[in-house]
């Protein structure tokens, strides 16, 4: 290997551990299963209420990885990273100033601020990381999206010894100044590739057509993308805020509830590293339709379970889910290239927004008395619509086709 080869293989290597250590922070977006009750409690405020943070997070999530995005390929990866760090940080930092007088600024601080900001960030790592490893976009996305997913098992018993050692507070404060720290010293490392590095590397990408945003929006395949993104994910979001409480009606002690929601966390860092790896010897298609499968027996058999099948059916949709935020990302990219990669999955991920924002609210309408069988009926369904949109885009070039090429 010649030293110009060497400088470049290891400034891939560079760009990916320092993505791998933000995007363990940034996972802090789905632990607030674990957050709910105690900011309830803490703010005198009722659960339901509390639990809409998860959602408007989950929103801002997306608007940060649209807007932030678009404004990475105009400046690149690096300084919106640090931008998106810092909004991250400070929005969790906010929170620790929210008391029972104005609940709802929890709302703006974690749920808008710091959700746009681990938008941003998941955006600014994950889309230099495909044109780094444009021939193993699967494997090396799924690394990536595996420390987001990962970063639960770590941070929700930290959070849960946290929270009864020294308060809801004074833990926003801890993990706001930690992740201020390092996912800004983290961001510096960030950065795309030389130009024409891809070109002269890989002549199936030098080929590919690049779709600017206004190009993809006109093709049917980002809408049959999009759409089946959006059906089926309900399962996951409307889950999510549930994970501990359910788990305790359905007959888990607190310990096992907890360790229920770290198993959640394992099996969708499972998903993102596992399927997203997968798809890049088996097709994106059969991943997708393998996340599709997972879903769908996790949120049926999830209408009548108890005990350990409860936890076993959590799995198997929390580890379709992973598959999903890992193996959307390789889809967009060999369906529209990579030079427009942050705004063009920007808009892919509407979909994921709309989802954690509609389904989690229908649900709430759907469920009475604690019953939530209407509910996962409908993610059932949405499950089965999600399996149509995926055989409909076997019909586009681009689908199925990429396997890996070394």
């Amino acid at each position: 290997m010649d030293i110009d080869s060497h400088l470049k293989t290891g400034s891939r290597y560079t760009v990916l551990i320092a993505g791998l250590v933000i995007q363990f922070c940034a996972g802090i977006i789905y632990m607030w299963s674990v957050f709910k009750q105690p900011v309830a409690d803490f703010l005198d405020w009722s659960s339901g209420a509390s639990a809409m943070t998860a959602s408007f997070m989950l929103v801002a999530f997306v608007a940060g990885i649209l807007i932030g995005g678009r404004f990475m390929d105009r400046i690149g990866p690096k300084k919106m990273c640090i931008i998106g760090s810092l909004m991250m940080s400070l929005g969790i930092l906010a929170s620790s100033l929210v008391n029972s007088d104005y609940p709802y600024l929890i709302y703006l601080a974690y749920g808008i601020i710091g959700g746009f900001g681990v938008g941003t960030v998941y955006t600014c790592t994950v889309s230099p990381i495909q044109k780094w490893f444009y021939n193993r976009r699967g494997f090396a996305t799924g690394l990536m999206v595996g420390a987001f997913g990962f970063s639960l098992v770590l941070f929700a018993p930290l959070a849960n010894i946290l929270i009864s050692d020294i308060g809801v507070s004074s833990t926003f404060r801890v993990f706001g100044a930690a992740f201020l720290v390092i996912c800004v010293a983290a961001s510096l490392f960030i950065s795309n590739p030389r130009e024409g590095y891809v070109a002269s590397k890989a002549s199936s990408a030098n080929n590919q057509k690049q779709y600017t945003p206004r190009e993809m929006l006109k093709t049917r395949s980002f809408y049959l993308i999009t759409m089946s993104l959006f059906l089926v994910l309900p399962a996951y979001f409307v889950l999510n805020p549930l994970f501990m409480s359910l788990g305790v009606e359905r007959g888990l002690s607190d310990s096992l509830a907890v360790m229920g929601v770290m198993i959640t966390g394992i099996c969708s860092a499972s998903g993102r590293l596992l399927i997203t790896w997968m798809s890049d010897r088996i097709g994106r298609m059969a991943a997708l339709l393998m996340i599709t499968g997972f879903t769908l027996i996790g949120i049926i058999l999830i209408i009548f379970a108890e005990n350990m099948l409860f936890v076993v059916c959590l799995a198997l949709i929390a580890f379709g889910f992973g598959g999903a935020a890992g193996t959307y990302t390789a889809v967009t990219s060999d369906h529209f290239g990579t030079k427009n990669m942050g705004s063009n999955y920007g808009l892919v991920m509407i979909g994921f927004g709309a989802s954690a924002l509609i389904f989690p609210l229908l649900s709430t309408e759907l469920t009475s008395g604690g019953d939530y069988t209407l509910s996962f009926a409908l993610c059932a369904i949405t499950c089965i619509a999600s399996l149509i949109c995926i055989l409909l885009l076997r019909r586009f070039p681009g689908a199925g086709t990429h396997r890996e090429d070394s």
